[in-house]
């Protein structure tokens, strides 16, 4: 995955956390394999759902219109915040996974 990810352009790092009813609904980690980047997510005490995403740019985008737009199965976003995007130089998973 790291040499196609490098062959496609820049990688990217991105922090989230989605605010509405998202919690109990999956679907992040079967989405994250399908347009191939790797990362985690974790419910929140706070009924949020916060996670890293890392990829090639273009990957990375998709999933953070995702997040934002589209979503888990019943689940309802009311916004999605990101923090931390940056270039990074190697990926730091090698999947995507739930953590606890």
């Amino acid at each position: 995955m790291a040499a196609l990810a490098k062959a496609s352009g820049a990688l990217k790092s991105v922090d989230y956390e989605v605010f509405g009813r998202v919690q109990g609904n999956g679907g992040r980690e079967e989405e994250a394999r399908k347009l191939g980047v790797v990362g985690w997510v974790k419910n929140t005490s706070q009924g949020t759902v916060t996670g890293q995403v890392q990829g090639p740019e273009d990957k990375v985008n998709a999933m953070k219109s995702w997040l934002s737009k589209v979503g888990s199965p019943s689940s309802r976003i009311d916004r999605t915040d990101f923090s931390n995007e940056k270039e990074i130089s190697k990926l730091d998973f090698s999947g995507f996974s739930t953590r606890y």
